[in-house]
């Protein structure tokens, strides 16, 4: 909407109240318009995706239109998901000098009344900000609900490992969706840790979700004949661990082709970023909870949850994390420290920042080229992931534009 569309409208009572649509709050030129127009108040209806740090920076904008107007303003915004967006309502009102008069919750839809007297807002209800985990918590649930409600699934399913990634995503959904419409299927291999099996079913217990174990030698070994001679005097690599991802795939895709409940995967984002994730594997899903969640994050999520109500076993958030697909696997084997690798990639994929930049930031060079080079090299495998839910600036998603093929490996 340009600025000239923002034309004020005038109510019953006889005060001019423009509607500035969406974006024409976040430029000046509406607002001036409007109030050189006779505006009284400023209503803004916004459909404003959430994003950290999206709710301060809202009210750091208005500010500037109430300073620059003298009007008070009335924001509205949206409260739902739609794919990878989070809509995330926090609707509010500022008097004329730029105090808060109202703030209503986020990720809910609300009626709110606004009282006026002699042009100004008068004090009403204000909802405390809720902690940064909570506030993240609250939009998984939101995008969680809405992609599997609006798009008509009956429940959703969710492969379980006995790490920290799947025990986040099944609270979420349990949160989001009920126990009844959650269920979790622990797909054990040879490698699989005994606790990695006692936790998830002490997990499963207190969520009171249905659970179910299924093997997974039996495919392995016959996978493992059907492809003996053609890996003849081949050493055993990744391609074998990759398999055992591959079977629990399908065996996730089997039960939601029968059932038409909705596969959630469990990768989050600091695998996503450097391609520590299979395709046709652990991949293999309708939605990505967690994709736009760093890996740090994800515990912090996690602990934060358990403060509400105990569900995630202490020993899977102190565990070393792993993949568990050959013996004494820990992902420190494959990858740099997750703090480490979480502020190379927020530094060079969500701000912008140069690998020389980064590395004058402190971050050793060979973990910058390490990481950069990884990033680079898997925006293939980004590229089949589901969609999923964006939280940051910049999620994987449409916020991202890379190519896949690129000649060009100069980092600097």
């Amino acid at each position: 909407m340009s600025p000239r569309a923002a034309a004020p409208a005038t109510s019953a009572r006889g005060r001019r109240s423009p509607a500035g649509i969406c974006a024409d709050v976040w430029e000046a030129g509406a607002a001036d318009l409007a109030r050189q127009a006779g505006a009284e108040v400023l209503l803004v209806l916004n459909a404003s995706p959430y994003h950290i740090g999206k709710r301060e920076r809202r009210t750091e904008v208005l500010r500037q239109r109430t300073a620059s107007t003298g009007l008070p303003v009335v924001y509205a915004n949206l409260a739902g998901g739609q794919d990878e967006l989070v809509f995330d309502g926090g609707s509010f009102v500022l008097d004329s000098q730029g105090a808060l008069c109202c703030q209503w919750a986020q990720f809910e839809e609300t009626l709110g009344i606004v009282d006026f007297v002699d042009g100004q807002p008068q004090p009403g209800t204000i909802v405390p900000a809720p902690c940064l985990e909570a506030e993240i918590y609250q939009a998984l649930l939101l995008g969680v609900r809405d992609y599997l409600g609006k798009n008509g699934f009956p429940g959703a399913i969710i492969g379980l490992s006995g790490g920290i990634d799947s025990a986040l995503t099944l609270c979420i959904a349990v949160d989001a969706l009920g126990a009844d419409k959650v269920r979790a299927v622990m797909m054990p291999s040879p490698y699989t840790a005994e606790i990695s099996l006692s936790d998830s079913r002490e997990m499963v217990r207190l969520l009171g979700v249905r659970y179910d174990e299924i093997a997974i030698e039996p495919a392995m070994q016959t996978l493992g004949s059907m492809l003996d001679k053609q890996f003849a005097g081949l050493p055993a690599d990744t391609t074998e661990e990759n398999l055992q991802a591959r079977i629990r795939g399908m065996i996730l895709m089997a039960i939601s082709n029968k059932t038409g409940s909705l596969v959630l995967t469990t990768g989050n984002k600091s695998e996503m970023a450097v391609g520590y994730c299979t395709l046709y594997g652990d991949m293999a899903g309708g939605f990505a909870v967690i994709k736009d969640i760093a890996k740090t994050l994800v515990y912090r999520l996690a602990r934060w949850r358990n403060t509400v109500a105990y569900a995630i076993p202490e020993r899977i958030i102190n565990r070393p994390p792993s993949a568990e697909l050959k013996p004494d696997q820990t992902d420190q084997d494959s990858l740099p420290p997750y703090e480490v690798l979480d502020a190379i990639v927020e530094a060079y994929m969500e701000k912008d920042l140069s690998p020389r930049e980064i590395i004058a930031r402190g971050h050793a060079e060979a973990d910058v080229r390490r990481v950069v080079h990884l990033l680079k090299i898997s925006e293939y495998k980004r590229r089949q992931s589901p969609v999923g839910i964006r939280v940051t600036q910049r999620g994987f998603g449409k916020d991202w534009r890379y190519p896949i093929t690129n000649r060009y490996r100069d980092l600097y």
